[in-house]
């Protein structure tokens, strides 16, 4: 019996993928208390923002990592003061997520935050519909998001409102589409190598 990566067996796919499907788990809140320094960032955001509870839609503490999810007209408030007061002086950058699935929250930003004076870590996620995939640029707040919100705008389609030139990274600027949305097709699209062209993914291999 063929067996693939990730414990895919039967299918002759060595690739891993072997069309398993994942059913992605939807937390509500976590309940207190939420452990580690956790309750202190909460309790410590909450006293320097008196907006917490209308712009927090929900805290989750999940595989050890603290998450807030933000409301999106209120994640450059949020951020500053994560910055200013909290001391969280750095954002690993942004990462989009696609949810089909989700309906009115299809286009997920998620933003790994990194206080130095501190040595913590927790993440800021904004929920979007795909039909009105704006969220505010957070470049302002840290400018080293600049590229990060790029990429994600070329890959998922974000649009990061207040960005200083959001044009493509990664792929040219006429390309249709953003490769990393779970609807964009795998291959099909001709690739010339020395006067051959590269097939679909799907029929690049046989398994008979």
């Amino acid at each position: 019996m063929t067996s693939g990566m990730f414990g895919a067996q039967g299918t002759g796919d060595t690739s891993g993928y072997g069309g398993l499907v994942r059913q992605a788990s939807n937390f509500g809140s976590s309940e207190r208390p939420y452990g580690s320094y956790f309750d202190e960032v909460a309790d410590d955001l909450e006293r320097a923002y008196p907006d917490f509870s209308d712009a927090i839609e929900r805290v989750v503490v999940d595989r050890g990592e603290l998450t807030l999810h933000v409301k999106r007209e209120k994640l450059v408030e949020v951020a500053m003061i994560l910055r200013d007061k909290l001391k969280f002086e750095m954002c690993m950058g942004v990462s989009g997520v696609h949810y089909p699935d989700q309906t009115g929250r299809e286009m997920h930003a998620v933003y790994p935050l990194l206080s130095m004076s501190k040595n913590q870590r927790i993440r800021l996620e904004v929920s979007v519909p795909d039909a009105d995939a704006h969220i505010p640029s957070v470049v302002e707040v840290w400018a080293g998001n600049n590229w990060h919100e790029r990429e994600t705008y070329d890959m998922f389609g974000i649009i990061f409102d207040g960005h200083p030139g959001l044009t493509r990274i990664l792929m040219p600027d006429d390309w249709e589409g953003h490769p990393q949305r779970k609807d964009y097709s795998l291959g099909g699209i001709a690739v010339e190598y020395k006067g051959a062209t590269t097939p679909p993914p799907s029929e690049r291999r046989s398994y008979k």
